[in-house]
């Protein structure tokens, strides 16, 4: 019988020396996942700020004084060459007022 109590006891010393160390493990490793996830949320949460940030920026206005403006006697060449090639049959009238909107609507 002493043999028998010799072995039991050593199985309850392995076992919670087992149970011991899987907990120790259980939570090193839900420490070690919980710093994760908050660096996680927490670069999440940057992005999240900078996105907005950057919406609620009023963006720039151009500036349509200083644009360029066109040249209209090269405008009335280009829509003249569209009407003699439109006229000759090259271009088809759809074709024609894709063409025109382009030039008078750079």
């Amino acid at each position: 019988m002493p043999g028998l109590l010799r072995g039991i006891a050593r199985t309850a010393v392995v076992a919670g020396t087992a149970s011991a160390v899987h907990g120790r493990v259980q939570r090193h490793q839900a420490s070690k996942f919980a710093e994760r996830d908050a660096q996680t949320a927490a670069d999440q949460q940057g992005y999240y700020q900078e996105d907005v940030a950057a919406q609620q920026q009023p963006q720039p206005i151009p500036d349509q004084r200083s644009a360029p403006e066109a040249d209209t006697s090269s405008m009335l060449d280009q829509l003249k060459q569209l009407g003699d090639l439109k006229a000759s049959g090259v271009l088809t009238e759809e074709e024609f007022a894709v063409q025109k909107d382009r030039i008078l609507h750079p």
